[in-house]
């Protein structure tokens, strides 16, 4: 089991009560059902709760440009009509929405992700976790999937700050789009990703030929599946990857980014993952005791999602929890479409495309273009940053409602910048 001090868990219910609007697929409501389903098993026990601190438009400019920034920030739906231009250009509309506090919503999601990546940096915890992040699709200069802000991107800037090598896996159904395109020249950030490709299905991007330019070559890592996969095909193409990966990179931090949408019975995906195969991914990557944001991302059949988190939470932790979900308010009726049992509820499963020649290929040729990485790229510190102590205070100074998403001091968080010379 994993020190309650050394595993930090960021919650902030205000992200869950956003709406995308009518017949939207994003629901944030499933961030509220996922902190219950964690309070319901007790998890909040061993875990350091916090509230993101909201985060702000000069660090959203660290990635995104200023002008779609300032856009973000003064859009409302009344005013998407006299904004038509602006809303082509930064491809806001029918899948990336204007809703009321859309920007408060992308400073909350974010706030979380940068400050578990702070806290890993300053070897406050170990593992740190924000299930209201891991938006991934988002461009520099535009919305893309149902992601406004790539908290995934600055979180990873941040992790660039204290460690010379950061490595990005996802493993959502959809190509992680948006986090490889912005270090697709870089050796410093490599880049993995498991997803649905073909089809045509969302984004189409990730052949097994996307493998990065210049300085990045081969440091982007695709690996495009099938209709279908199931836990045995998937966890065992994974690990196989990862563990080449590890070896040849050696990142001195993690960011896992846990897409539930690659889960049987998903609204838009197509795979037959299980929350044990799922998690499986998640404990395989624990298991390297690198510093580790874990972040949530797509997922579209609300109470599969809130299952799958509330189980890698558990994971995480060390913990085995009942199948039977516990009685709890608000919630707990929805957990009928599965019997109330924490297993993804899934009506109809899919016939599986990947066969093992397809799968052998991808390994094959996976393999031999890591071949090409010698050796991880060394980059020495010019300056260490000053290490801004976050405040710590033991649980009993703090009331029941801190103790379940309360602030301690983090906005208190200094943001250093430093240079890095890479060796030749």
């Amino acid at each position: 089991m994993v020190a309650k001090e050394r595993i930090c868990y960021y919650y902030d219910e205000a992200v869950g009560r956003n709406y995308y609007g009518p017949n939207h697929p994003m629901k944030p409501h499933r961030l509220c059902m996922t902190h219950n389903l964690i309070l319901s098993y007790d998890l909040h026990e061993h875990l350091q709760i916090y509230r993101p601190r909201v985060s702000t438009s000069e660090e959203f400019t660290q990635f995104h440009s200023e002008d779609y920034v300032s856009f973000l920030a003064k859009i409302t739906p009344d005013k998407q009509q006299q904004y038509a231009e602006q809303m082509r250009r930064f491809n806001l509309g029918e899948d990336c929405p204007i809703f009321d506090h859309l920007f408060d919503f992308c400073k909350r999601y974010t706030g979380g992700s940068l400050d578990g990546a702070t806290r890993l940096n300053q070897g406050l915890s170990d593992i740190a976790i924000n299930w209201s992040g891991g938006l991934h699709h988002a461009k520099k200069s535009e919305a893309s999937g149902f992601c406004y802000i790539n908290d995934l991107v600055l979180a990873i800037l941040e992790l660039l700050k204290s460690h010379a090598r950061v490595l990005y896996i996802d493993i959502d159904i959809h190509h992680g789009d948006g986090v490889e395109e912005a270090f697709f020249m870089t050796d410093r950030v490599l880049t993995a990703s498991f997803h649905k490709y073909g089809d045509m299905f969302f984004p189409g991007t990730g052949s097994l030929s996307d493998i990065g330019v210049n300085s990045g070559k081969y440091y982007s890592v695709n690996v495009p599946l099938n209709d279908g996969i199931n836990d045995e095909s998937f966890v065992d193409l994974f690990k196989f990857v990862m563990r080449e990966i590890m070896e040849v990179f050696q990142p001195g931090a993690i960011v896992l980014q846990c897409g539930a949408d690659s889960l049987a019975g998903d609204r838009i995906g197509c795979f037959n993952l299980s929350l044990k195969g799922h998690a499986e991914c998640v404990s395989f990557m624990k298991s390297f005791n690198k510093p580790i944001l874990i972040t949530g991302g797509g997922g579209y059949t609300k109470t599969n999602v809130s299952r799958c988190w509330t189980y890698e939470t558990a994971t995480l932790l060390g913990r085995e929890l009942s199948e039977d979900i516990p009685p709890h308010e608000h919630y707990y009726e929805y957990y009928a479409d599965g019997g109330y049992k924490l297993t993804a509820y899934a009506p109809m499963w899919i016939e599986n495309l990947n066969s093992e020649a397809y799968l052998s290929r991808v390994k094959q040729q996976v393999r031999e273009n890591l071949k090409s990485l010698t050796s991880a790229p060394s980059v020495e510190f010019a300056e260490a940053p000053p290490v801004a102590l976050l405040p710590e205070l033991d649980d009993n100074d703090l009331n029941p409602d801190e103790r379940y998403g309360g602030s301690r001091g983090l906005d208190a968080l200094v943001s250093h910048t430093f240079e890095f010379y890479d060796k030749d």
